[in-house]
């Protein structure tokens, strides 16, 4: 829900994106160590070679940029998620995994120079200082130019954020009239449960984004009203989760699994073992339980999905998940940053560790991981990196090593991989599209109290061939390639420009409708 991009909230698995994510996010503690200043010991060979760089080479460097290269390939030589997190970006890197972060609450995607607010977020700063969707933002505080040129988004990100409780001056274009409005700076409430609701009148839904501070409250929240109208069956959603919290998760699958039962341990060279167990009689331990998952599932959602597996408790559906079962504990150093070490492996009850090799080192790492999105695009089960075989309690067959393999494979939509959609994707047609349509469409919405209003009202609406109206010649010529794929196109636009009425919510309701997946959604009573 950050100023920084309105996008991320579309998963067109771009998985280059999921793979950085993943490398931040995981299972971690926060510890309080700072590792002392090299300064306070006898100079060794690296620091003599920082030195005799920063004093004699030929050029002027960036601040720190040798010691930040030297630390980076030293911790890619170790494993893939072992990171360094410079002072300056380590608030919003620990963000990520919290509910709230300081700013003004808006959403905003770019429209060639312009950066026109997509989402304002419910009682957060902007909502309160009047801001709409639409608005164009012109300048921050009378000389900060926001729009005019292409920016990157965290450019603009940084333009606009500032202390807490700090005033923002924002000059506004809206309805063709400029504006002023000021924002007073806050916390800004997120929720890591995208979405929530009854599939039908026994089968509930609950996408999780991310295992962040408060995702088990969330995930509560959303599991009691549903407990209380009698659901038979539960679908819990972790496609693109690339994990975060490992005691959200273990708490999660307290609440599914039964009886006094191992859900996971960590374990190191230097990290005795430490068994994570269910504790208390959960909210659902009975009805039935499945899991999606794909490509981008890491980490902490591995470990829940693991457990629910390894005890009989959950159908996994989707594709092999990312492969992450390294444990990284967050050091505190001296100079404000951050070292996130991977001090531990988890294993799953059945002593699965799901792990993807990285023997071959980092780059062959990320590789591997991009020919398991291809061969998905065609369809094709990525079973090379199953692993040791374990059987369950019921006998069944699961794997170790490579990830989390699915109980019922589906295959991914090969468009994700298709060149042309990516460029248009780059382009962020489909968002623009959206946004415009919203906008001249005002009355319409304000018609609809449902999702399911606005579904019967738009079933017959043709936005496919009202997109390639809107594109550019370049970008219709790159939607003619793409014709065979209208049908999802259509869907996806639909879910857009829900979106803008009922947030995330709205937006999974409806792609959800049209999901083939959920279409036939009898096989969730076996």
């Amino acid at each position: 829900m950050k100023e920084n991009s309105s996008t991320h909230w579309q998963k067109p698995l771009l998985y280059a994106m999921i793979l950085i994510i993943g490398m931040f996010l995981g299972n971690y503690t926060k510890g309080r160590f700072s590792l002392q200043s090299l300064s306070n010991h006898a100079a060794n060979p690296m620091e003599e070679i920082i030195n005799i760089v920063q004093a004699r080479y030929v050029d002027s460097l960036p601040s720190d940029s040798v010691t930040v290269k030297l630390i980076d390939d030293y911790l890619a030589n170790l494993d893939p998620h072992s990171v360094y997190i410079p002072p300056t970006d380590l608030v919003e890197v620990n963000e990520q995994l919290s509910t709230n972060y300081r700013g003004i609450g808006i959403e905003f995607q770019q429209n060639k120079d312009s950066i026109i607010v997509s989402y304002v977020i419910p009682d957060g700063p902007s909502s309160k200082a009047g801001l709409a969707i639409g608005d164009i933002l012109l300048k921050a505080d009378d000389s900060i130019q926001l729009s005019g040129k292409q920016w990157d988004a965290d450019e603009i990100r940084k333009k606009i954020k500032g202390p807490e409780s700090s005033t923002v001056k924002l000059q506004i274009l809206r309805s063709g009239k400029m504006i002023t409005k000021q924002v007073v700076r806050g916390n800004v409430p997120v929720s890591s449960i995208d979405a929530s609701y009854l599939i039908n009148d026994t089968t509930g839904y609950i996408r999780i984004d991310k295992f962040a501070d408060r995702t088990y409250e969330g995930f509560m929240e959303a599991l009691d009203p549903m407990v209380q109208k009698g659901i038979k069956a539960l679908v819990i959603d972790l496609r693109g989760n690339g994990g975060g919290l490992l005691s959200e998760a273990v708490a999660i699958a307290d609440e599914l699994i039964s009886g006094n039962r191992l859900i996971v341990y960590t374990e190191g060279l230097h990290s005795p073992r430490v068994d994570y167990t269910t504790k208390r009689e959960g909210l659902f331990e009975q009805g039935s339980v499945f899991v999606l998952m794909d490509e981008g599932s890491a980490s902490a959602s591995e470990v829940l999905a693991g457990a629910l597996q390894d005890w009989d408790r959950a159908t996994i559906l989707g594709r092999t998940s990312f492969g992450k079962g390294l444990v990284q504990q967050q050091f505190r150093l001296s100079n404000g940053g951050a070292l996130r070490l991977t001090t531990a492996k988890y294993y799953s009850p059945l002593g699965r560790n799901i792990q993807r090799s990285y023997a071959k080192g980092k780059l062959a790492y990320e590789h591997d991981f991009y020919n398991r999105v291809n061969l998905d695009a065609k369809g094709i089960p990525d079973s090379s990196q199953k692993g040791k075989a374990f059987k369950t309690p019921k006998g069944h067959i699961v794997y170790g090593g490579g990830g989390i393999y699915p109980d019922q494979w589906i295959s991914s939509n090969a468009i994700y991989t298709d060149t042309n959609y990516i460029k248009i994707w780059q382009e962020n047609l489909m968002n623009q599209f959206s946004l415009n349509w919203y906008l001249s469409h005002l009355n319409d919405f304000k018609q609809f109290k449902t999702e399911a209003d606005f579904l019967k009202a738009y079933a017959n609406i043709d936005l496919w061939s009202a997109l390639k109206s809107y594109a550019n010649p370049s970008q219709k010529a790159l939607l003619n390639q793409l014709d065979k794929n209208k049908t999802f196109i259509q869907n996806t636009l639909l879910a857009n420009i829900a979106r803008f009425k009922w947030y995330k919510q709205g937006y999974y309701k409806v792609l959800n409708s049209n999901d083939p997946i959920f279409k036939n959604m009898t096989f969730v009573m076996n």
